[in-house]
């Protein structure tokens, strides 16, 4: 199986308004995913928005610090593994992928404004083109709305 690849380009909004969307539709079609980020300490800021981004409702997810791994439908992390086994792996913040082999669609967040996110970017792009994934290139317009712009 192909992996897909997505780039998310994130310019009119922060990835903390667009993540739990994303998440949200990922755990509708009964995938699991992990949410890979930069750093430890942006684990915890995850888990916390991802409890209280809305209101009326929650995105079931946990880390480590919650224990059950293989029991969480989104796990949250700072490293490559995967004990959920999940099939969709979320990258943002700098986080770097280490494979495109074992997942079925793989999220590359980079912050737009950002010139060292653009330049990961295009590496990650350009490694993943020689992979042989299937590759889309998501931009904002001006209303907000994703477009397939590759």
């Amino acid at each position: 199986m192909t992996t897909e690849v997505l780039f998310y380009h994130l310019e009119r909004q922060p990835l903390e308004s667009v993540l739990p969307t994303l998440i949200e539709k990922t755990v509708e079609r009964g995938w699991r995913a992990v949410i890979e980020v930069g750093n430890a300490e942006r684990v915890q800021a995850l888990n916390a928005l991802l409890w209280t981004y809305k209101p009326e409702s929650f995105l079931p997810h946990g880390s480590a610090a919650d224990g059950a791994e293989d029991q969480q439908p989104v796990y949250l992390t700072s490293t490559p593994d995967n004990p959920n086994g999940a099939t969709v792996r979320f990258l943002v913040e700098g986080a770097a992928p280490s494979t495109f082999t074992g997942y079925n669609r793989i999220v590359l967040m980079f912050d737009g404004r950002d010139p060292d996110a653009l330049a990961a970017a295009r590496k990650h792009w350009k490694t993943a083109k020689a992979a042989d994934c299937k590759l889309t290139y998501w931009q904002q317009n001006a209303d907000g709305r994703w477009e397939r712009k590759a």
